[in-house]
């Protein structure tokens, strides 16, 4: 169990100095991946970017996931789900056309207008605070394979064994720290696990609190 995000992130950097000489580019998902995310780059002496990412609610149910979209026109649907619930086509493009607004707007607010990191023939790492059904870190993968990045590492304190297994042939390698067969939910496996602000974000993203780690 983890005690907060920058704790689980400070447990991930320490898996992850073998990245350090490839001067990669760490990308968190925000909100939470981004808290995660800030003391890796520190201890890892490397840029803090973000991938933006939404997820795509079922009908009336907005915290089932049918799929996830992300920057650069990605979009990644739970098949299974959708032919499961029986969601129409119109509604899949509705909800993905209503998203979209959002993840531009939370790109202009998190960015303030600056380019993204070029990642071209870099190796970027990924980061969440968790894996449950894995949609969104599955688009965020595919997102920056399309930003150009030559590798692409995904990295959470905590995931569900069969996501875990799946992403494992998307991205080049999965880092998890725990991987519970009896998941439950990825707050289950924080002390604290309040919701991550804009503020947070934004704090982490101009280098608020991101001090390298002494190990």
């Amino acid at each position: 169990m983890f005690h907060d995000r920058r704790n689980a992130g400070e447990q991930l950097a320490v898996e992850l100095r073998s990245y350090r000489s490839e001067k990669p580019v760490v990308l968190g998902l925000p909100r939470g991946g981004v808290v995660v995310g800030a003391p890796i780059a520190a201890e890892l002496s490397c840029p803090l970017d973000i991938i933006v990412v939404r997820k795509l609610g079922a009908p009336g149910r907005p915290e089932l996931g049918i799929g996830a979209i992300a920057e650069h026109g990605v979009r990644v649907l739970n098949d299974d789900l959708i032919g499961y619930l029986r969601v129409s086509e119109e509604y899949v493009a509705e909800v993905t056309g209503r998203e979209r607004i959002e993840l531009e707007r939370r790109v202009e607010q998190y960015r303030w207008g600056k380019p993204e990191i070029e990642l071209r023939e870099r190796t970027a790492i990924v980061v969440d605070d968790g894996l449950a059904t894995g949609f969104t870190a599955r688009a965020a993968v595919l997102a920056a394979r399309e930003r150009g990045a030559r590798q692409v590492v995904l990295a959470v304190p905590v995931g569900a064994e069969d996501t875990v297994a799946a992403l494992a042939d998307l991205a080049d390698r999965v880092v998890a720290l725990s991987v519970p067969r009896d998941f439950q939910a990825v707050g289950f496996w924080y002390r604290n696990f309040t919701q991550t602000s804009d503020k947070d974000v934004l704090n982490a993203l101009s280098g608020g609190g991101n001090t390298p780690l002494n190990h």
